[in-house]
């Protein structure tokens, strides 16, 4: 079993990264596994949207970021978006 929670700011991110991951286990592309062994994705509620935009270099470049990262980094990401990174 597995968790998702959807953030909209950089400061959510943090906030649920640090308290999820309080004598837990980081992951890669925002996965964590909790102290009780459950397993959380922390991502940015935009996720999904630039994922599916049919510019396909668009995607492509967040999903390169992305999967780089441990606790996504939303302004990375955006750059990636954007083709600035």
């Amino acid at each position: 079993m597995s968790f998702q929670v959807f953030c909209d700011t950089q400061a959510e991110i943090d906030h649920y990264w640090n308290a999820l991951t309080v004598r837990g286990h980081e992951g890669p592309c925002g996965w964590l596994k909790d102290k009780f062994g459950l397993f959380w994705q922390v991502v940015p509620s935009a996720m999904p949207r630039k994922l599916a935009d049919p510019d396909s270099a668009k995607p492509a470049r967040v999903m390169n970021a992305f999967m780089k990262m441990r606790k996504l980094d939303l302004a990375a990401i955006e750059r990636a978006f954007a083709g600035a990174a």
